[in-house]
């Protein structure tokens, strides 16, 4: 199955990245972050419309999560997920591989995919990669991920390496399967893409070996998975160091559940292009909000009387019609309409974020403004 020329890189500052990813949902300016739609909304009652007012490029959904509910043959009836949920723009699904691992407690893992207990009821559940392959051709989405092994850290050299192994088997069987189902006229999206998944833990040597077999499968994007799982961030990013050669420079990169903006600003100056991450919609949901100067909490007494917006250099729409003291009282008195404008705002800074550093990059600034920006945005005011 030979790969479209999808992504194409415009400028470089060191191993920053500037680029375009072109999809026949339209073309995203990279580096960007995708907003989690886990169940195709975002938590804290945004929806496709809003999305589109706060600069958002990609949304992302959940395979296993749709697959449950409403069920993912539901979604293809309807037209596909961008049908079902006025989302015009690419949307990405992960293969549900993450949540298989880590919702459900009594699982069976065998060569030919993994039986799992459903969160929501408990009724036994099978899926493999042509299952995940399956799911994903129903929901018709943009981009779909790999089925893989999330394991879990720590692990042995040894599991690990076996793990791996499986993945790139496993990964043989989605591309397969992905050709089968657009051969049959099965899939909603018949110009779906393909991203495999870098596994190996926190091991140089696997994470390495594990990229260079899956750079030979020639797949649409390259996505590194199971980190930000409890690892340190230096770990972190050493395993992003120690990939980022191997990676195929014509396919676009994606670190997958990341992160802090001091953790993205950190992965983009060492070669990655996508991210996504719940941290900012379910930050926000608590009142814990992004500025340019570091993270505030609404709901502290300092708020109480203030007449100015979350963040003077923000020109979201909740910056510019609402005051923290309104936003710390709709918190207090639990109006959901507080949850709804701080997630607006949060992700509204991320999207930003993104579209500042990618200015930074095409300036030839952007190692400036990492050694300025990456630790203060992490800061707790």
């Amino acid at each position: 199955m030979a790969s479209l020329t999808t992504y194409h890189l415009l400028k470089k500052e060191k191993n920053a990245r500037r680029g375009e990813f072109r999809t026949v949902h339209g073309t995203v300016q990279t580096p960007a972050f995708m907003n989690v739609a886990t169940a195709g909304a975002i938590k804290g009652g945004l929806s496709a419309y809003d999305l589109s007012q706060i600069g958002t490029q990609v949304m992302l959904s959940n395979t296993y999560h749709l697959h449950l509910r409403p069920g993912d043959k539901l979604v293809a009836e309807m037209g596909g997920l961008h049908k079902f949920t006025r989302w015009n723009g690419p949307i990405l699904t992960d293969s549900g591989g993450f949540q298989v691992f880590s919702l459900s407690k009594l699982r069976k893992i065998t060569e030919e995919g993994v039986t799992f207990a459903s969160h929501l009821d408990g009724h036994r559940i099978f899926m493999g990669p042509e299952e995940s392959m399956q799911i994903q051709a129903n929901l018709g989405s943009t981009i779909a991920m790999a089925f893989d092994e999330c394991v879990e850290n720590p692990a042995t050299h040894e599991y690990s390496k076996a793990s791996c192994d499986r993945t790139v088997r496993w990964l043989a069987r989605c591309q397969a399967e992905m050709a089968r189902l657009k051969a049959e006229g099965k899939a909603v999206n018949p110009d779906q893409l393909l991203f495999g998944i870098n596994q190996g833990c926190t091991f140089a040597d696997l994470r390495i070996e594990h990229m260079k077999r899956i750079a030979e499968m020639n797949l649409d994007g390259y996505a590194i998975g199971g980190l930000a799982v409890g690892e340190p961030a230096p770990v972190m990013y050493e395993m992003i160091e120690q990939v980022e050669p191997f990676m195929p420079a014509d396919k676009i990169r994606y670190l997958m559940g990341v992160g802090t903006p001091g953790n993205i600003i950190e992965a983009v100056w060492r070669g990655v292009d996508l991210f996504d991450c719940v941290m900012p919609s379910r930050n926000a949901r608590h009142g814990h909000l992004n500025t340019w100067n570091g993270i505030i909490n609404i709901k502290n007494a300092k708020y109480e009387k203030d007449e100015g917006p979350i963040d003077a250099e923000c020109h979201c729409p909740v910056c510019q019609r609402y005051s923290r003291a309104y936003i710390r009282h709709l918190f207090k008195a639990d109006e959901i309409l507080g949850m709804r404008l701080a997630v607006m705002h949060n992700l509204w800074f991320y999207n930003h974020l993104m579209e500042r550093i990618r200015n930074e990059i095409d300036a030839g600034t952007f190692e400036a403004f990492h050694d300025k920006y990456a630790k203060l945005l992490d800061t707790r005011i």
